[in-house]
């Protein structure tokens, strides 16, 4: 892919980061409802935490999670970043795209069945609900503490593109004439 200009790569990035963001708050709130459903003594309140994760989940979940993977693939394609050059890059592009896969496959139908079951008055009083947006939360503070800190080098085929890049340089310093005046 070509790359990026300037500006079209600081607009992709603002969105990417605001997108990944809203993502880690969306796991927030459905941590916090989860948790409001399962140890609330009123069924009534059990009830509503249930139907508004429903709500999170038929709205907002499923599209936010999409956008995160295709604006950080965009970004990945369309930088010096690469998607196989780093190794931080490579491990962040896969767990996003497995919990994006999570999300709309076992996140989401187990959200509707939730709060069907809460509706139906057989509210679900077991920590299943409780453990998915737990662990949800926690691979995207992980993802984010991989984009921040940027941990691992270059992946084997990132080490010879650098290895590659450098010869060019030196071999177009080696060639270049003289700035001395005779």
């Amino acid at each position: 892919m070509k790359q990026l200009r300037r500006p079209e790569r600081r607009a992709l990035l603002v969105i990417h980061v605001a997108v990944s963001v809203g993502w880690l708050g969306l796991s927030l709130g459905l941590l916090t409802l989860s948790v409001t459903g399962y140890a609330s003594e009123s069924p009534d309140t059990t009830v509503a935490a249930y139907r508004a994760m429903k709500i999170f989940s038929d709205w907002l979940v499923v599209p936010v999670a999409l956008l995160t993977l295709v604006s950080g693939l965009v970004l990945a394609l369309g930088t010096p970043w690469g998607l196989a050059r780093y190794r931080w890059v490579v491990v962040k592009f896969w767990i996003t795209l497995a919990t994006t896969l999570l999300t709309a496959f076992s996140l989401r139908p187990g959200i509707d069945r939730l709060a069907a079951d809460a509706v139906a008055g057989a509210p679900d009083t077991g920590l299943s609900m409780v453990s998915a947006p737990a662990v949800a939360t926690a691979t995207y503070l992980f993802v984010t503490a991989i984009s921040v800190l940027k941990p691992w080098g270059p992946t084997k085929r990132g080490g010879r593109l650098r290895a590659a890049q450098s010869a060019e340089v030196r071999d177009r310093a080696r060639n270049r004439p003289s700035d001395v005046v005779s």
